[in-house]
């Protein structure tokens, strides 16, 4: 995590790490790929794992079905082939006169790292089969010949590079704890550690590298992941204040008159999630500042309506919105969405995405310049530079994860800031909306429009694809229509279109012979993606073979049925987005994922998306398993990785740091008092640059 920032331009913590004892120049150039410079890069080095040495065991002193650690040799090594690309490593561990056999089934890499003579430290659980003592998987460290194991302690266990061995850092990180962790400032005044229960930095930090026990380990961990939160939860707290109270907008006022009009171009009535969350928009762009509001909701749950109405509070005040999706198929689909939502009224919609014909694009910019459009739709065509609106009072940002964009997107506008509305489909577990989105006030829905039917969802293997195509063939001649949509080809999540077409022409050749098939993938042009969705919609085409690109975004109500090549390899949020496209109308929805899940994980995951078909909880599930880490990459949010904190394991210190930091944000919003320079400079140095926060004081 970040280390505290010294008052002093002289402190011995800027010690390049080459002049640091013990390390020289050869180790430097190895630390340094670690990005390891100076002696205060190495404190705030934690360990990466830890190996409880409590349990440190005789091979003698093993009892079945308990986790323990023992140190040996490797005496013999055994690698065997038992099937196409199936392999299991055997390896004999020598204690003094005792042995065990460690096994590994299917990582043949590690035949490399096990050479005979060599000591290590294994850890796991032991049973006793055929005369001796057996160890399926154990974890492993590489010991030096020489290095001693601290019985009754805890042993740090570093990230390392090649070169750098582990009894190296250990040392390393031990001599510079003892010789510079008295030179770090404490950031928390003495009362706010008294107050949360929060360990010195003194005292904390040498535990962290070499604890004494667990709890010891466990008081000094919680001191730097509550840091470390706190930090970003100042962040995000500050940002908040600079985007509402620092800010100007123009405040955009409901009355009953102005609600009758927009609602009564609905023809359904508004669910209850629908109308709260409009009333919180409400209050929100009713403010002299800009609303900075997220609305997430399930698959199908209407956002839609919610955004139409803001759009439409917007327009009744004589300003411009503008909605921003993520791909020219979801815009046009919105643009035609709000085109035939509001035929009755007289309010002006423009469409600007990439792919308009120039003389197209001058009139429209031309048109938006003016303010003779109202509402405009499109994609990121919308932030180019010649761009100018005439009077935005609000941004729409639909899909926001889907964008490649560190912050909000600015969009060229005179006169004050505009509202801004971000909306996802991806239901976002609550750790991490109080993380990633902490500096927006949110909205949810839950439910759904009524008359909409749930999807009964089906996990299968190869054996039941007959019966599979023989149903989706039935349905389709009743009258409805469906997706098959390709697997992916790795974990990047890029498809290849090549396998879209092969997978076309296989059901062409095979079970959907007798029906009207079309291809939609990412690859394909603008105006080929549009004849595809034109001709779907229609009903001319009754199944669209397809890549992921249809997993937002794409209305068609008839479309009830769905195939899934290669489910294993889909995310769960993902999964059940896709899902969404076949919720759309008043026939039942019918999945099929095709699947031969091979880990633990991905069982769990397909087990858990044909059990429900709640988003939000689909969302916690796969949290639980896949942790926060495809939610930060996916938003691209730009903001520096935690090197601590632990989202899953740490949410209780996730909602209290959050807490505190909007009570330390209310109470002082740019933490100018003495007691909090040192922490606020943290938060300048740590997140300053990614969240904008540079204007503050």
């Amino acid at each position: 995590m970040a280390a505290p920032v010294r008052s002093t331009f002289d402190s011995s913590l800027t010690t390049p790490i080459q002049y640091v004892k013990g390390v020289g120049p050869h180790r430097a150039e190895l630390l340094k790929r670690m990005e390891l410079q100076t002696a205060r890069d190495v404190l705030f080095f934690f360990p990466r794992d830890y190996r409880d040495m409590s349990e440190l065991r005789s091979i003698a002193e093993l009892e079945e079905n308990r986790p323990f650690s023992l140190v040996g040799q490797v005496e013999e090594v055994d690698l065997r082939n038992i099937g196409p690309g199936k392999c299991i490593l055997g390896v004999l561990i020598r204690q003094e006169s005792g042995f065990l056999r460690a096994i590994w089934f299917n990582q043949p890499f590690r035949r490399q790292q096990l050479v005979r003579g060599k000591r290590f430290l294994l850890s796991g659980e032991a049973q006793f089969k055929g005369g001796r003592w057996e160890m399926v998987h154990p974890r492993i460290e590489p010991l030096g010949d020489d290095e001693r194991v601290p019985a009754g302690r805890i042993l740090p266990i570093y990230s390392l590079t090649e070169g750098l061995k582990q009894e190296a850092m250990r040392k390393i990180a031990h001599g510079v704890v003892e010789k510079y962790a008295s030179e770090l400032d404490e950031v928390f005044p003495e009362e706010y550690l008294a107050a949360h229960h929060l360990l010195p930095i003194h005292e904390a930090l040498p535990e962290m590298h070499a604890p004494h026990d667990a709890e010891g380990l466990a008081r000094a961990r919680r001191r730097f992941v509550y840091q470390e939160l706190l930090v970003l939860q100042l962040a995000l707290a500050m940002r908040r204040y600079l985007l509402t109270r620092r800010k100007s907008a123009p405040p955009l006022v409901v009355n009953e008159t102005i609600d009758r009009r927009i609602v009564r171009l609905f023809p359904w009535e508004l669910t209850a999630d629908q109308r709260r969350a409009i009333d919180e928009v409400c209050r929100d762009m009713a403010q002299p500042f800009p609303m900075n509001r997220l609305l997430q909701g399930d698959v199908a749950s209407g956002k839609t309506v919610v955004a139409i109405y803001a759009m439409l509070l917007c327009v009744a005040h004589g300003h411009q919105a503008a909605l921003m999706a993520p791909t020219e198929i979801l815009a046009r689909q919105h643009a035609e969405t709000l085109a035939e939502q509001l035929r009755e009224s007289r309010v002006r919609i423009g469409l600007l995405t990439g792919t308009l014909p120039a003389a197209e694009r001058r009139r429209m910019l031309k048109e938006i310049a003016a303010g003779r459009i109202d509402l405009v739709v499109g994609t990121h065509a919308i932030v180019q530079d010649d761009v100018q609106f005439a009077k935005l009072g609000l941004v729409i940002v639909d899909e926001q994860h889907k964008f490649g964009v560190r912050q909000r997107a600015t969009l060229k506008h005179s006169g004050t800031d505009p509202h801004y509305l971000v909306m996802t489909a991806t239901p976002i577990p609550r750790t991490m909306s109080m993380t990633l989105f902490g500096d927006l006030e949110v909205s949810t829905l839950r439910e759904g429009p009524p008359g909409r039917q749930k999807v009964r969802t089906y996990i299968a293997a190869a054996d039941k694809r007959d019966q599979w195509w023989e149903f989706f063939k039935k349905k389709l001649r009743e009258g409805r229509q469906g997706y098959v949509i390709a697997p992916l080809v790795d974990e990047s999540e890029a498809v290849d279109a090549a396998s879209v077409e092969q997978l076309l022409e296989c059901l062409l050749d095979g079970p959907l012979h007798a029906f009207r098939l079309d291809l939609l993938h990412g690859r394909m042009t603008a105006a080929e993606k549009e004849r595809a969705m034109r001709t779907f919609r229609s009903g001319e085409t009754q199944v669209l073979v397809a890549t992921p690109v249809v997993e937002v975004g794409i209305d068609v109500p008839n479309a009830t049925l769905m195939t899934i090549e290669g489910g294993e390899r889909f995310g769960l949020s993902q999964l059940h987005q896709l899902r969404g496209r076949i919720s759309r109308g008043s026939h039942a929805g019918h999945l099929c994922v095709f699947a031969e899940p091979t880990s633990e994980e991905s069982q769990k995951r397909l087990a858990a998306l044909a059990e429900t078909t709640d988003g939000f909880k689909l969302a916690e599930v796969d949290f639980e398993l896949r942790g926060p880490g495809d939610l930060f990459g996916a938003r691209q949010h730009g903001l520096p990785p935690l090197r601590v904190a632990d989202l899953v394991a740490d949410r209780e210190i996730v909602t209290e740091a959050r807490r505190d930091a909007r009570a330390l944000i209310e109470h002082d919003p740019e933490l100018t008092a003495p007691a909090y320079a040192r922490l606020r400079k943290m938060v300048l140095v740590r997140y300053g640059k990614a969240m904008e926060l540079g204007d503050v004081g």
